[in-house]
């Protein structure tokens, strides 16, 4: 039921339009466009930047104020306070677990964490040098073909199972991409280590040697999964939902998200922090590549720093700078050049007048690649982390779209083409 009501006047057309406006718990009001299409009348907004597509009750971010709310909770304290698998059960339930429910999710997300065996033979179809991006679309998308047992996506049982499974086995299936692109053997889970160990376990891990776990690098992997773990109707969450809305299976629409987020504008923004990093070369260069950066005929910009949403500072990149430091120190490579030049032009960037009358600050981007290079993860496995963090979040849209009435997605267009026009045949065609 609307809130107030708009009314639009339309050259040709009688009277007005009445349109619904709806207001939200936070945030701004939302007109629904909906009765337009009974008077033939669509709008236009290329990229969705000004279209609410859907309700939803999970994430809220306020730009402007540099806010993120998981289900109404600041992303500063359940970084503090919480970790990766309570987080999960939030997004997916509604609310924090209490201690018998944390227990009892964790065992649960812990006994998933194996992948069918046959899986493992599926990756020998891949070249050895593939992307893991590459891999991680072909497998999990074919997840559906191994649990099949749970497809329902009208049974809140099958839903349920299939969102376990899938933040189980996704870390596992992330640890074989890398594992399978250098030629070294998969390593099955363990139950003794956390969510965040076992990866690292399975990434770096031998049969050769025992592994040692680092709490401070355990630490900084769980906190990186967290701050990815949602972000409202970015590209990758609204791919899942409008893959999810033609009734496809819910390993179909991770798949597709993971496409999705695999784009450079989108996922790849921390890979190309690196890449930004290793152009500049050397701390001396700094000064000449800020220069460039802001002369207004030079196309170069500064990769990492400035938000699409955030007008504001990056509350993830926050919490990400003080793990990195954490990291960092742990690990004692602040003498890394590239790390120098991160450390040169966050500095830059927190002091110049350009960059904070710009709000360019630096994001969770920058900080994440800088710790996911210290950690000694591959470049090209940046997207993937970035998936595994994610994942919690699209299975959490996902299921709050189908577990209520919902219609298949169908974006209009505007249309420029030819108008109607008859067919000519070969012969008699000029030109």
């Amino acid at each position: 039921m609307a809130d107030r009501t708009a009314r639009l006047s339309v050259d040709g057309i009688k009277g007005t339009i009445e349109l619904p406006i709806h207001l939200g718990t936070v945030g701004p009001d939302v007109v629904d466009v909906a009765p337009l299409t009974a008077k033939g009348i669509f709008t236009y907004d290329p990229g969705f930047v000004a279209t609410a597509s859907c309700q939803s009750a999970i994430t809220y971010i306020d730009g402007d104020e540099g806010v993120l709310l998981y289900r109404g909770y600041p992303i500063e304290q359940l970084a503090e306070q919480s970790d990766h698998l309570e987080v999960c059960y939030l997004l997916l339930n509604g609310e924090l677990p209490n201690a018998k429910q944390k227990q009892e999710f964790v065992r649960t997300i812990t006994r998933h964490t194996m992948v069918h065996e046959q899986l493992r033979t599926f990756f020998n179809g891949f070249r050895r040098g593939a992307h893991p991006m590459a891999i991680m679309c072909g497998v999990v998308g074919a997840l559906s073909a191994f649990y099949h047992d749970s497809l329902d996506i009208d049974d809140e049982a099958h839903r349920k199972i299939t969102a376990h499974r899938l933040i189980a086995k996704i870390p596992t299936i992330a640890a074989m991409s890398y594992k399978y692109s250098i030629g070294q053997p998969f390593l099955y889970p363990r139950n003794d280590f956390d969510y965040a160990t076992n990866f690292l376990y399975m990434m770096f891990g031998s049969p050769c040697e025992t592994f040692e776990p680092n709490p401070v690098i355990s630490r900084a992997m769980d906190r990186i999964f967290l701050l990815h773990a949602d972000h409202e109707q970015n590209a990758s969450t609204s791919t899942v939902r409008l893959a999810g809305s033609t009734g496809a299976n819910p390993f179909a629409c991770i798949a597709a998200g993971i496409a999705a987020l695999w784009g450079p504008a989108h996922g790849g923004a921390n890979e190309a922090v690196l890449k930004m990093l290793r152009e500049i070369g050397s701390p001396k260069n700094v000064p000449k590549f800020v220069k460039r950066a802001k002369d207004k005929n030079d196309s170069y910009r500064l990769m990492g720093f400035g938000h699409r949403v955030y007008k504001n500072y990056d509350p993830r990149a926050k919490i990400m700078q003080e793990t990195c430091r954490e990291v960092l120190t742990e690990l004692g490579i602040d003498r890394d050049p590239l790390l120098q030049i991160a450390t040169q032009l966050e500095k830059i960037a927190l002091e110049d007048e350009y960059f904070i009358e710009k709000r360019l600050y630096p994001n969770v981007d920058f900080y994440s690649g800088i710790i996911l290079k210290a950690i000694g993860i591959p470049t090209e496995m940046f997207t993937v982390i970035f998936a595994t963090g994610r994942t919690p979040g699209w299975i959490a849209h996902w299921k709050e779209m189908v577990s209520a009435p919902y219609k298949i997605g169908r974006p209009r267009q505007l249309y420029l083409g030819p108008k109607k026009r008859d067919f000519v045949p070969i012969e008699q065609r000029t030109s």
